[in-house]
């Protein structure tokens, strides 16, 4: 089952300090250092102001910021290099949308063929990019099969202008916590099965949403995407 993430009471700061206990818990529970995890805001359809409110009232914590959308990416993209936040993509980025996104993006978390990753690698000079693996196989789901998704990482650090930094993937849509769970388990046995091959970085493992991180995070999860648990649940 997925932990309710608790978003009908309190401001947007009263979210992300409770937020932030259920992240340092969940390290303490896995047996792993404070800090070993970093949040992403996911800011999927919030307007500039309410993500400056929530970037100006978790100042001075480690925290990235999220965009599903290309033309959202761009309209915020000003306020994200403004307030000095790393930004990634970490929604589908199509070809003709190339461009626009590396305007803004500091990393891409959504490279799912080899084809997308040398389109960037043309334009892109060191940019950084996540494999985005579909750990459940549910067709609604993008991402790489994970039995093609260490030739493919394989194939993206080899190129270059691109810097494989690790791998991406949505739990899958389950109330069952040891399916979600295991689906985080696989995509840190293909993140190790890289990194054991001697390919350059790779480590990071973004994964686990508002309802799911503890599991994300117990299985190695070194990135968090949250929204719903900060912003509220968005409009039908």
């Amino acid at each position: 089952m997925t932990v309710d993430p608790g978003t009908s009471a309190g401001t947007v700061a009263d979210r992300l300090t409770r937020l932030r206990a259920r992240i340092a818990a969940a390290e303490s529970a896995a047996g792993r250092p404070p800090g070993s995890v970093r949040l992403l805001l996911a800011t999927k359809t919030q307007d500039a102001e309410t993500v400056r409110a929530a970037l100006v009232a978790d100042a001075g914590q480690p925290v990235l910021v999220g965009e599903n959308r290309v033309q959202e990416l761009v309209a915020k993209g000003p306020l994200f290099r403004d307030l000095h936040v790393p930004t990634h993509l970490i929604g589908p980025l199509q070809s003709n949308k190339v461009t626009a996104a590396l305007r803004w993006a500091s990393c891409i978390e959504s490279v799912a063929s080899l084809g997308l990753a040398q389109r960037l690698a043309a334009r892109a000079d060191g940019l950084e990019v996540y494999v985005q693996v579909n750990v459940s196989g549910e067709p609604t789901k993008h991402g790489v099969a994970p039995a093609q998704a260490v030739d493919l990482a394989g194939a993206v650090a080899a190129l270059d202008g691109l810097r494989l930094g690790g791998f991406m993937t949505v739990g899958a849509n389950s109330p069952d916590a040891d399916v979600v769970r295991g689906g985080y388990a696989l995509l840190r046995s293909i993140r190790d099965e890289v990194v054991a091959a001697g390919v350059p970085g790779a480590r990071e493992l973004s994964m686990g949403m508002s309802g799911d991180l503890e599991l994300a995070i117990a299985e190695g999860a070194t990135i968090v995407r949250v929204g719903s648990a900060v912003f509220g649940a968005r409009p039908a």
